[in-house]
C-alpha cells in the first residue's frame, strides 16, 4: 500500500523575513489580570506602531506537554525583519524603547533567540 503523504504537497509558506527575533517574557505576577491586560495593551501598541517589523506573532504557551517543551513563559513575541540591519534599527527605534520603558516593571525575565535564514 502506498502512503498518500508522499504524494501530498506542503502548504507551508516561508516566514516573511530573513531575520527572526523571538522573545519570551516571564511576567512577575502572571495571575494578575491587570498586569496581563496592561502588558498586552502596551505590546499591541508597540507592534501596531513599529515600522521595522515584516511580520509578527504574539502568543501564550500552548497546551503541549512533552519533555522537550518549555511552557514556563508567560508571553512569546516573534517578529521578523528582512535583514539584520533592519533588526538593528528596531532595537533603537523609539517605539521599541517606549515599549520597554512602559512594560519592563511587569516582567521578571526575558529570553531572546535571534536567527537568520540559511535555507533558501
Amino acid at each position: 500500500m502506498v502512503s498518500n503523504t508522499t504524494s501530498m504537497q506542503s502548504n507551508a509558506k516561508k516566514i516573511n523575513g530573513a531575520f527572526v527575533h523571538t522573545v519570551f517574557f516571564w511576567l512577575k505576577n502572571v495571575d494578575n489580570i491587570d498586569d496581563c491586560t496592561l502588558f498586552e495593551s502596551v505590546l499591541n501598541d508597540f507592534i501596531s506602531s513599529n515600522p521595522q517589523t515584516s511580520s509578527y506573532h504574539v502568543g501564550t504557551p500552548a497546551a503541549t506537554e512533552r519533555e522537550v517543551v518549555d511552557n514556563s513563559y508567560t508571553y512569546c513575541l516573534v517578529v521578523t525583519f528582512p535583514d539584520i540591519e533592519t533588526h538593528d534599527e528596531y532595537q533603537v527605534d523609539p517605539t521599541h524603547l517606549l515599549f520597554i520603558e512602559k512594560a519592563k516593571h511587569l516582567w521578571e525575565k526575558v529570553v531572546i533567540y535571534d536567527s537568520v535564514a540559511r535555507i533558501k
